[in-house]
């Protein structure tokens, strides 16, 4: 995400960047949140016999007020006593509250299921009545044992040998039972199963027979609801769900691994390797980006579907082919768990192929809908939009809510592949289709990465699409220390991973997908909201199926977590030396220019080391001085080709050895890593404007088309040639534009289209959606115009961006050069020339040396090649660089014969070289 339903900005505790984050806002989140108007929700009922309060010192003692189902009411005493030392720690952002005892406890568990509240009077004021927050004591009585609830392994509906067994952790209902279903989602008889409540672990269970399997179920619950502030009877789906029905309304009894829900050679196909982390190659696609504009495909029920990816002669395979042949090896995958908000059924949700009849069905009011043509689909229609006018936006702005389009980060169930893309969403079908993708691209070489999303939930309270909250009660959120409320920093309704069947919840949800459907890592939206040790126990969990899965994420640190406050989160500096990846924002933002706060013409103002800072400015960059500016900008790309590491020293700008640590970033330390599988190297991903479009918000008027490519594919080079691990926004390579849109999340196929085809690459299709972008329409239209033709490509130009990032990806994968495995290879390997006050300026100039650590002899870590240079002119015009011994090394043999015409004509002489304008030339001795 930063990813979901709708972009807010956060800024950060710690660094002066911002991040735009994409989210469901409250009033898209069905949030039900606790009603804090009557009363507070400030007291916290941490241990059995513990309760923490925000309250006058002079209170000494406090009462627990419990009213229980049947009426029954019970007071307990709490006096006063000093915070105690192991909740600090545990706590360390209620360790200033005050803290109360009880020495007598009544039945605790039977206390939890009840309505509770907190009374105390203020010396010399009038009696306080707070509510509680439950979940310290839930983890402390059923969680804190080896024995109790979160060792259970066998939650959800578990297929056994002659019986099918139900089991659902819930130590706050009264009562439980099981609702059955058949296919048709009748009642079955009998059509409910009384579940019995462990009281030691809090999970209640049934067994039923076997005949249950491929029927379908609910759980329906009694239980006190903080929602509603009273007992209510809730009918909720199973958060371990394995299969679920069309829009998930029901949960299906499924056995992963039966032969029905597996495509013919699943359980022996064979699945590629990479010998380290450092060797991947990670290339971000959407299910239905991929194919939803294809029209090669064998069958057009395949767009945007699953089976896309088992084809062979659509554009978009070929293009993966062309990939994989030159070394990609790993396909990310955007969410593709059950999503809240697309319809699955598609006789509802609109197509950018349906028809205008079905788009004025649902919204008779639209002005499009006047006089229509006959058999006019909604694609056409937009066609027929003028591209520099804000008609089409306004148009998809409309029905998007009702489109087949959503990045995916609105979790439903965790653990249940999505069902619109699937061709038949219904029960074990999209579980087979699921794995058919995953097979196939395996088959052809590819790694498959999968994109989750455990810190927040779509919904929450009561509402329709809430799972977690209805089964306990503010247990699975995160909640305001002082309200009670949710928090929503990450969009949305965050989770709780700190409590312990919350971080449960995601380990066994990672190790299903891992062990049943064969995924080859994870990457975690908002991962910086997690603790560390969280994980650290999901990734251990994971390897004990899969030993070579990886794990990487945005570590940001932003929000009520923020620097460690509630717990030690999995941020970059926390995880560096882990070898669980972040995203480095560095090198992103010196290569692109600006931060995400940036809006109207400071994108324009804001240029970065890839789109002309300093050596190439627009007109409004001309006579301001940004010498500061640059020289921290070109050192911290230095370090981020270093992989961003804390050690790596180099000479900055003043000539001046500085180490990692000492090169700030916004004012912080910009090296985090400790090893280069700490650091994800990027300059563009799903979030925010493609490379593309923000590359045209900061470029000169002036600059030609080929140029602007040129600029294209270097930028692509940084990323690629960089040690640590690649990451690709699918569509870069072909210069993919969204029309300027900063967060496309939820604007369907019009704005999100990427034509594998090469013939256009969807720049200027309308202005950006309003809700977004609306401020940035004067400058865009400005852009637009002044730019002329210059910001058009061909389809040529296309084709010929892919293949010289092809190239690139060819360079990176033929020498370990580009892949060191340890801190320590590229602290004594990898250098930088042409640096200190008389550098030349817009030239970065890398020398990796082959001398393997522990041993001298050459040629240890690359048998081809004992030294490589990477020069990188981001200067308009050709520049001379002087090289020691320069004569002894020749282009790379992939440029040499490459697709790019312009790298050819690198001159090499005794002691220097000249490389041309916007290129990325690699020498090799």
């Amino acid at each position: 995400m930063f990813n979901l339903l709708t972009k807010v900005i956060v800024v950060l505790t710690v660094i002066t960047t911002t991040y735009s984050i994409s989210g469901c806002t409250q009033k898209e989140s069905n949030s039900s949140s606790i009603d804090s108007a009557k009363f507070a929700n400030d007291a916290h009922w941490l241990e059995a016999n513990i309760i923490a309060l925000d309250s006058p010192t002079n209170v000494k003692q406090v009462t627990l007020h419990s009213t229980l189902i049947d009426g029954m009411e019970v007071t307990t005493i709490f006096r006063a006593v000093k915070f105690p030392a192991r909740l600090s720690e545990k706590f360390p952002h209620l360790s200033h509250l005050n803290a109360f005892e009880s020495k007598e406890l009544p039945d605790v568990k039977r206390l939890l299921k009840s309505k509770n509240r907190v009374i105390y009077t203020p010396q010399g004021s009038s009696q306080q009545t707070t509510k509680l927050q439950q979940y310290g004591a839930i983890d402390h009585l059923y969680t804190a044992s080896f024995d109790d609830a979160d060792e259970i392994n066998d939650f959800g509906a578990s297929v056994l040998p002659k019986e099918v067994q139900f089991k659902l952790w819930a130590p706050t209902a009264v009562s439980v039972n099981v609702l059955l279903f058949d296919k048709n989602k009748q009642p079955l008889t009998p059509a409910k199963l009384a579940m019995v409540e462990d009281n030691k672990t809090g999970t209640w269970a049934i067994k039923g027979p076997a005949s249950l399997i491929s029927q379908y179920y609910q759980y329906q619950l009694t239980l006190f609801h903080p929602a509603t502030d009273q007992f209510e009877t809730v009918t909720v789906t199973d958060p371990y769900s394995l299969s679920l029905s069309r829009n998930s309304k029901y949960s299906q009894i499924v056995d992963l691994t039966s032969v029905a829900t597996k495509p013919l050679g699943w359980d022996s196909h064979s699945i590629p390797t990479v010998e380290a982390p450092e060797d991947l190659i990670l290339y971000e696609t959407h299910i239905k980006d991929f194919s939803a504009s294809d029209t090669a495909l064998s069958n057009n029920l395949f767009k945007g579907k699953y089976k896309a990816f088992s084809e062979t002669d659509s554009f978009g395979m070929i293009h993966l082919a062309m990939l994989k042949e030159a070394g990609l090896n790993t396909i990310h995958l955007l969410p593709t768990y059950d999503l809240s908000t697309i319809n699955e059924d598609p006789s509802i949700a609109i197509s950018l192929d349906d028809s205008m009849t079905k788009v004025c069905q649902q919204f008779p009011e639209l002005s499009a809908c006047l006089n229509l043509e006959t058999n006019e689909t909604l694609r056409q229609k937009l066609q027929s939009y003028d591209p520099r006018t804000g008609d089409a936006q306004a148009l998809v702005e409309k029905i998007r809510g009702n489109d087949d389009y959503n990045w995916g980060y609105d979790p439903f169930h965790y653990t249940v592949p999505e069902g619109s893309y699937a061709v038949d969403p219904e029960g074990i079908n999209r579980i087979v289709e699921f794995r058919e993708m995953v097979q196939s691209l395996h088959s052809k070489g590819f790694r498959v990465i999968m994109d989750v999303v455990y810190n927040h939930t779509f919904a929450s309270g009561l509402a329709e699409k809430s799972v977690l909250d209805k089964v306990v009660p503010g247990y699975y959120h995160r909640l305001n220390i002082k309200t009670g409320a949710i928090e929503q920093s990450t969009c949305c309704d965050n989770s709780a991973t700190e409590h312990a069947m919350m971080a449960k919840l995601m380990k066994d949800s990672l190790v299903v997908w891992a062990r049943d459907y064969k995924i080859d890592g994870f990457r975690f939206d908002l991962m910086g909201h997690q603790p560390k040790s969280a994980m650290l126990e999901s990734r251990k969990a994971v390897q004990q199926v899969d030993s070579d899965t990886y794990f990487y994420g945005e570590g940001w640190n932003f929000g009520e977590v923020g620097n460690n406050a509630q717990f030690v989160q999995a941020s970059q500096q926390e995880l560096s030396g882990t070898e669980i990846g972040t995203f480095t924002d560095r090198l992103r933002d010196a290569i692109r220019g600006g931060n995400f706060q940036t809006n109207a013409e400071k994108l324009r103002f804001d240029q970065g080391i890839g789109n002309g800072l300093y050596v190439v400015p627009n007109e409004m960059q001309r006579g301001n001085n940004q010498q500061a500016h640059y020289n921290n900008s070109m050192d911290i790309v230095r370090l981020g080709l270093a992989a961003n590491l804390k050690t790596f020293s180099f000479n900055d700008i003043n000539g001046q050895l500085i180490a990692g640590t000492n090169v700030l970033y916004g004012g912080n330390p910009a090296g985090y890593a400790s090893d280069p599988a700490d650091t994800i190297n990027y300059v563009s991903k799903h979030d925010n404007q493609t490379l593309w479009d923000n590359h045209q918000y900061r470029l000169p008027f002036n600059m030609t088309s080929d140029d602007r490519v040129r600029i294209q594919s270097q930028s692509l080079s940084y990323a690629l040639l960089a040690q640590g691990i690649p990451f690709l926004h699918m569509g870069s390579e072909l210069l993919r534009s969204k029309a300027f849109l900063r967060d496309s999340y939820d604007y369907g196929d019009w704005f999100n289209k990427v034509d594998f085809s090469y013939q256009t690459n969807n720049y200027d299709v309308g202005l950006p959606p309003a809700e977004k972008d609306q401020d940035n329409w004067p400058i865009i239209s400005k852009i637009l115009d002044k730019n002329g033709n210059n910001d058009d490509v061909s389809p040529a130009q296309i084709e010929r961006s892919a293949n010289i990032f092809a190239d690139f990806i060819r360079i990176r994968t033929s020498s370990a050069l580009f892949r060191l495995r340890t801190a320590e290879q590229i602290n004594q390997n990898v250098q930088f020339m042409n640096t200190g006050p008389q550098h030349v300026a817009g030239l970065i100039v890398m020398k990796i040396n082959d001398v393997n650590v522990g041993d001298t002899t050459k040629g240890q870590l690359d048998p081809n090649y004992d030294s490589i240079v990477v020069i990188f002119n981001n200067n308009a015009t050709s520049q001379k660089i002087s090289i020691p011994q320069a004569n002894k090394y020749k282009l790379h043999p992939v440029q040499r014969n490459g697709f790019d015409d312009i790298v050819k004509q690198t001159h090499i002489a005794d002691t220097t070289v000249t490389i041309p304008a916007y290129t990325t030339a690699v020498l090799v001795r």
